[in-house]
Parts: C-alpha cells; sequence; structure tokens
C-alpha cells in the first residue's frame, strides 16, 4: 500500500498546482481572446457535441466514485448541460461588436473577463464541469477547475475529454485547466491567485463564502432549501407528482430540490392521502426524531453518509421500518430553526411537512424556511389563483418562485422558459452579486461606444439666475428692488474743477495740460492731476467745520481735524468724499448732509 502524503505535502503541492495551472491559463488568454466569433462556436460545438457523446459514461463514472445520486438521473444532468445548455447559448455573441442600439447610437462590444477560477461540487460533478467549460469557452475566458476531492476522477475525465475536443477545434492548448492535487487550502490559493480574474463557485457555504473572500467578482450558489406550497386551489395529484418528482430527481442533490412542503390545512388530508398513494411515508414522531439525529450534524449540514441515497437506503441505514414501494420521507413539523432539526436543505428524499391555516399563513412559513438557510434561491407554490400566485411572487425572498412545476426541474431552465443553468445567483437575499441564473453574459465585460446625440448648445446652457445648478430645477427668478431714484451722476468737468479747487486750497496746482473734456472721470483722479506744492493763501483745512455751506471735497485728514475740534462737516450729494473719510465720518458722526438733513 503506497503511503499516505503528510496534510503538509498535500497542501504545497495542491498551492503549487493552482499556481502553476493559472500561469498556464493566463499565458494563452490573450490567444484565446482574440479568435473569431466562428472559431469560439466551431470549438463550443466539438466540445458539446463530445459531451453528449459520452453523458451516460459519465454518468456512471459519478455514480461509482461519489456513492451519490442515480445515474439516469446524472444522464439527464449531462445532456441537459451539453444539449439544452448548449442549444441556448449557441447562438449568444460574445465577440466584438454584439449588439448596435441604433436609436441611442451606442455600439456594445463583448470583452472576456479573463481566467476563470471554477469549483466543482460533489454532487453534480460532471454536469458542472461541462455547463462551467462550456460557459467559459463560449466567454472567450480561459478555465482553471478546482475538483471536489471526492469527484476529482469523473471531474477530470470530463475536462479531458472537453479539453481534447477544444484543441482539436482550434483552440490554444492550455485554455482549459484542472487540478490535479486538490485540498481545501489548494482551492483557496486557487481563488487567490493574482491572475485569475473571475471565480464560479458552486458548493457549501464555506466555499462561498472564501469565494466571496478571495478579493475577486464571484458567482458563489450554496445551499437552497426551496419551499414548496399547496395552496386550496392546486391540482393536488399533480402538485404532489411535482414535488417527489423534484425531490427524488437525483436523490434530491439539486441545490434547488425541494426541501418543505407547506399545505392549506382545508387540503392537507387530500394531499396526505396522495403523497402515501405515490410513494410517500409519513414519519411518527419517534421516527423523526431517529432520522433528524442521523441526518443532521451538530453544524447543522446534511450527513455525507446520508446525502444522495434513496428513502430506502436511508430508512435502513438509521434502522426505522418502511414501505417497500417509499420513494420519499415526511417529517411532520411545527416550526423552523435550530429546535427543528428536519427544516434545513437535506440533499436527499425527505421533506419536511407543515400545515398552514390559508395562504397568509403559508407566505409567512415559506419565509421562515427562506430565511433558515435558503435565502434568495427557490421555491415553488401549486395553485390556480393567480392572484396569490402573484403574491407571492411579489412577497417571497426567493428570485426563482416556479409555478406548478418541480422546483429542482424549473429552477434550472428544464421544465420553465428561466435561461438553462446549472449555476443560480441568489441576489442580495443569499449575498450573491446577481440574481440570475449564469451564463456566458456573467463572464463578459461590455464595452460601450456611445455617439453624441444632444448636441451642447449655448443658449441651452443653464442661467445661473433662473436655474437652480444643484437640482436642476427651474426657480422662479427674485422680485426687482422698489424703484429707487437714480443718484445723479457727475460731470467730469465739474469734478475736475472741484479737485482743482481742493489742490489750490492745499497749496498744490494742478498740471498745465488741460482735463480733456472726453476723459474718463477715473483719469481725472488719477494721471492727469500732478500735484505741485504750491504756497497760497487759501482756506485751512479747518474752515471746512466753520463753513454753513456744504464742502465741495472731504479727505481722512479733513475728518481727524473735525473730530479734534469736535465740529461737523456739512456735505450735500455734489461733495466728494474718499472712501477712508466717509469710513472715518461715520465712525464719529461729523457729517451733516444738507441734502437729507440729518446726520450721519
Amino acid at each position: 500500500m503506497a503511503e499516505a502524503i503528510p496534510p503538509s505535502d498535500a497542501t504545497s503541492a495542491s498551492e503549487a498546482d493552482a499556481k502553476e495551472l493559472v500561469l498556464r491559463a493566463a499565458a494563452v488568454q490573450s490567444r484565446l481572446a482574440a479568435l473569431s466569433q466562428n472559431k469560439i462556436d466551431h470549438i463550443v460545438e466539438r466540445m458539446a457535441h463530445t459531451a453528449a457523446q459520452h453523458s451516460e459514461t459519465l454518468a456512471r463514472l459519478a455514480v461509482e466514485e461519489t456513492g451519490y445520486g442515480v445515474a439516469a438521473d446524472k444522464l439527464l444532468k449531462n445532456r441537459f448541460a451539453s444539449e439544452t445548455i448548449y442549444e441556448f447559448i449557441r447562438p449568444m455573441k460574445t465577440v466584438g461588436v454584439i449588439r448596435r442600439l441604433e436609436a441611442q447610437r451606442v455600439v456594445e462590444i463583448a470583452e472576456p473577463f479573463g481566467v476563470v477560477a471554477a469549483v466543482i461540487p460533489s454532487t453534480n460533478p460532471t454536469s458542472t464541469a461541462i455547463y462551467k467549460l462550456l460557459v467559459a469557452m463560449k466567454a472567450r475566458c480561459a478555465i482553471v477547475l478546482s475538483p471536489h476531492p471526492t469527484a476529482i476522477h469523473c471531474i477530470t475525465r470530463t475536462a479531458s475529454l472537453l479539453d481534447a475536443a477544444a484543441r482539436e477545434a482550434g483552440a490554444p492548448e492550455g485554455v482549459i485547466n484542472w487540478m490535479t492535487a486538490v485540498t481545501l487550502e489548494g482551492t483557496q490559493a486557487l481563488m487567490r491567485q493574482p491572475k485569475v480574474a473571475l471565480i464560479l463557485a458552486t458548493g457549501g457555504m464555506g466555499l462561498v463564502r472564501a469565494a466571496y473572500s478571495a478579493g475577486k467578482p464571484a458567482y458563489g450558489v450554496g445551499p437552497g432549501n426551496a419551499p414548496a406550497y399547496i395552496e386550496r386551489s392546486a391540482n393536488i395529484d399533480k402538485a404532489v407528482r411535482d414535488i417527489i418528482t423534484g425531490k427524488t430527481f437525483d436523490n434530491g442533490l439539486l441545490c434547488s430540490s425541494e426541501n418543505s412542503v407547506v399545505v392549506d390545512y382545508e387540503i392537507s388530508e387530500a394531499v396526505r392521502r396522495e403523497f402515501t398513494a405515490q410513494g410517500g411515508h409519513f414519519l411518527n414522531e419517534e421516527d423523526a426524531t431517529t432520522l433528524a439525529q442521523a441526518l443532521v450534524t451538530s453544524q447543522r449540514l446534511p450527513n455525507p453518509d446520508l446525502v444522495g441515497r434513496t428513502a430506502l437506503e436511508i430508512a435502513d441505514r438509521i434502522g426505522i421500518t418502511v414501505p417497500d414501494q417509499t420513494v420519499v420521507l415526511l417529517a411532520p413539523l411545527d416550526g423552523v430553526g435550530r429546535d427543528y432539526p428536519l427544516s434545513i436543505e437535506k440533499l436527499c428524499p425527505v421533506l419536511s411537512f407543515y400545515v398552514v391555516d390559508n395562504w397568509r399563513e403559508g407566505c409567512e412559513r415559506c419565509q421562515e424556511i427562506l430565511r433558515y438557510g435558503g435565502m434568495g434561491h427557490t421555491m415553488s407554490i401549486h395553485s390556480r389563483d393567480e392572484s396569490i400566485i402573484l403574491e407571492f411572487g411579489l412577497k417571497k425572498a426567493a428570485f426563482r418562485i416556479v409555478v406548478n412545476t418541480p422546483t429542482t426541474l424549473g429552477s434550472i431552465g428544464m421544465t420553465t422558459g428561466l435561461d438553462p443553468s446549472m449555476t443560480l445567483g441568489c441576489g442580495g437575499y443569499g449575498g450573491n452579486i446577481t440574481s440570475d441564473n449564469i451564463s456566458p453574459r456573467h463572464l463578459l465585460n461590455i464595452k460601450r461606444l456611445a455617439y453624441e446625440t444632444k448636441p451642447l448648445r449655448r443658449e441651452t446652457v443653464p442661467d445661473l439666475e433662473s436655474k437652480n445648478l444643484t437640482s436642476g430645477t427651474a426657480v422662479t427668478p427674485l422680485p426687482e428692488p422698489p424703484h429707487q431714484a437714480a443718484t445723479p451722476k457727475l460731470d467730469p468737468r465739474t469734478v475736475a474743477a472741484r479737485v482743482e479747487t481742493f489742490l489750490e486750497s492745499r497749496g498744490m496746482r494742478p498740471t498745465a495740460s488741460p482735463v480733456d473734456e472726453s476723459s474718463n472721470p477715473s483719469t481725472v483722479s488719477g494721471n492727469a492731476v500732478s500735484p505741485t506744492p504750491q504756497k497760497t493763501g487759501t482756506t485751512s483745512p479747518t474752515d471746512l467745520t466753520t463753513s454753513e455751506s456744504a464742502v465741495e471735497f472731504v479727505s481722512e485728514e479733513d475728518v481727524r481735524v473735525a473730530v479734534n475740534a469736535s465740529r461737523n462737516i456739512i456735505i450735500d450729494e455734489r461733495t466728494i468724499i474718499t472712501p477712508a473719510a466717509r469710513d472715518l465720518a461715520n465712525q464719529h458722526g461729523v457729517f451733516v448732509d444738507l441734502s437729507v438733513g440729518r446726520s450721519h
């Protein structure tokens, strides 16, 4: 027997494997991105054809390796991925110009995200691998798979088959890669690699949290815990058949499979009889307790030993007796949460069973179930009352509410018009970035050429006085101030004459250059006057305070003299006052204005 690899060595090997494969994928990403739409479509076609050819072999291999599920159902899932999903993505444009919005004059151009890290679960190993490889190649993204350790052989086989088909069709070698040394630490290292551009994670909550904490764009999908509500107007026979079909499909391994049944009291007995007739077995309280203890771990997760087993296998393993025709076990419960272990997602043909008084109570019970592990994922309603169906659509915290069909098959687009997919976003309710069924569109970035359609014209620029520029809302212009008589304008010649008189009173005389009558008044007090000291016998500044008529000019010095002498200065509308003189005069109240008859 070969010696087991020490854990530390296994971790190191896995981390090194992740790094090497990402570098390999990154090295050819640009070559893949440069391929034409026709070339990409040819590569994807050959991959899908190869997957369909080997669907049965891969289905059997998955059951043999993992021990989970039903080979016939895994075959159906493999064909769904390789045929239904392929037909859905086949006409998509993912290269170059993908759409023209003529009215808006916008051209959309597709760019691949880059290297994708894809985590593959053990519950749906081969179908998920087929799906992720096809959507990645359609979007021109090189990819590195991290298989679940318990399903590494069947996932590796799937990847190698599709890789060979892609290369034969012209894909660069190295665009499809898969880890062979797999540990949890290695998977985490893969998601953190600098050259990984996007993460596609399918698995338990721990894995999904790791994906979202890796610092990369990520699409992660965790538990579903889907409730199925049977309203009193439903076709009971079909509703029960749909629920059993969904719950027993691949032994309940899809995360969107039904986990609880919620029934109106008015029809509850009829529903019980129909379940029994179609292979359901209702557990008594003692058997339900035994099942809960065996199926639900202390971490509130389903026991891997019972996951994906048939109802008969489960009953046999836990030591309870059920009829031979039993296909699903039903446990009547009164509540949801930690005190009711079987209210969790169970991943096997076990259903919790609730009875409610009416659709409003049923609505609240479904909300409780979704909050306990399935927020944003999936639920179903079986009803013929469109108003109640719409109420559930409006109020339930699930982004796939399928109507009168199995949740398992309706959610992935097998029995509904939803986009066919094996990865189902749970939106904000479930901590996901999208509520969509993931397709190649989610692996693309879109560039946009935007041509001018609304040329900016000067007359369209909002006026500051008539527009509130913060909100862009027109406002009423402010009212005009009350009419005031216009201040008389002084003639430049009058100003010049008064300045000359003042200067002469100070012993100064203007230059010989006459003041031009057309001069701007500012030039008179500026360059036109050249004060030259000249002794005269004219009035001193103190005379300004004794005159009974208004003075012609007041300077700051005049005001100081008046203040010191405790006298006033007589002014009128014709008096020229310097700004400094006015400020000082206002402080001491020395002006007497004859034009208004009051002191300043």
